[in-house]
């Protein structure tokens, strides 16, 4: 039993604990205290963009402080996320694909940051990762595409969005030993136009981009690469169902901030992301876009963030190519 004589020290204790955690909640009450900056990898137009753009709508009321978003494309996404590290600023965090940033250590001798300098702060969103070809070419499943690549060895090309989209469809080139020549783009918005035209025969990217050009009748989707069907789009496929499980990676987003930013801090604003997300018309509107909402906080981004990691690392695997230090 605790003596009359102590309880004082043990209640200074007590209080000096309670105080000891209050400047972290405090901050996620206070903060924030100026604008906020959402920096994209991504150009406009992209499903990241969009979101981005929903979000910093309604999160600008709810904060009562201005929410840019910047897109800085090019650079494979270093620019955007080398912008937010430098900025050591908890108002600057990047909205991104993780897509953009996991193959990083498979495409660079030396990556020059580390990943580990990202806190995972709000998972928002799954993009629906479309297989897209020119209508032209005249396929209508991964499997007549396949035997059309084939048949044509070195004649047919390919581009995709991200540095992982990217890898995912080398192995699965390597895997089925088809033999396509890559076009590089600096933004994934601009290959569009060339795979309706007929001048890029496959892309892998984000369905909210492809879409236009497929309700104009000039882009054939054959399939999903999210690991999961779209109930938003019942008569999809994924490669999964086509017999193609080497072209699945899924399309997880969600907003980073620079390292050290307080667990409550990252919480607090997950609450209010997962707020946002939760009202009908936006989760309407973003479902419409080939968006499947799935809020999370920073330990559901941090786990699904590992997951893509390993199935990199597999694909680097396959393509024998040595991780980055």
């Amino acid at each position: 039993m605790l003596s009359l004589g102590r309880l004082p020290v043990a209640l200074a204790i007590l209080a000096g604990a309670l105080l000891a955690g209050a400047p972290s909640n405090a901050q996620s009450r206070d903060w924030p205290t100026r604008p906020v900056r959402f920096i994209l990898p991504l150009g406009p137009g992209s499903g990241a963009d969009i979101t981005a753009r929903m979000l910093a709508d309604r999160l600008m009321a709810r904060w009562g402080q201005p929410v840019i978003v910047e897109n800085k494309p090019g650079g494979d996404a270093i620019l955007a996320i080398t912008t937010v590290l430098n900025a050591h600023d908890d108002h600057v965090l990047l909205y991104s694909p993780t897509s953009s940033f996991t193959a990083h250590p498979l495409l660079h001798d030396k990556v020059p940051y580390n990943v580990k300098d990202l806190e995972p702060i709000a998972r928002t969103t799954t993009t629906l990762i479309g297989f897209g070809v020119p209508a032209s070419l005249g396929v209508s499943s991964v499997k007549d595409f396949v035997a059309k690549v084939r048949a044509a060895p070195g004649t047919l090309n390919y581009a995709s969005a991200t540095g992982a989209n990217d890898l995912m469809f080398a192995s699965f080139l390597k895997i089925e030993k088809l033999d396509m020549s890559k076009v590089p783009y600096r933004d994934p918005v601009q290959p569009i136009n060339d795979l309706a035209e007929g001048r890029v025969h496959a892309y892998v990217g984000a369905y909210a981009i492809l879409r236009p050009q497929i309700e104009a009748g000039k882009i054939k989707m054959l399939a999903l690469t999210n690991p999961n069907p779209a109930p938003s789009m019942p008569n999809m496929p994924t490669v999964t169902q086509e017999g193609y499980k080497d072209l699945t990676i899924d399309g997880l987003a969600g907003l980073f901030g620079p390292r050290g930013m307080p667990l409550a801090l990252r919480q607090h604003i997950a609450a209010d992301v997962r707020d946002v997300l939760s009202d009908k018309t936006i989760a309407e509107r973003l479902t419409a876009l080939g968006l499947v909402v799935s809020p999370g906080g920073p330990a559901d981004l941090a786990n699904a963030l590992s997951g893509q990691q390993r199935d990199v690392a597999e694909i680097g695997k396959i393509l024998d190519i040595k991780m980055a230090q």
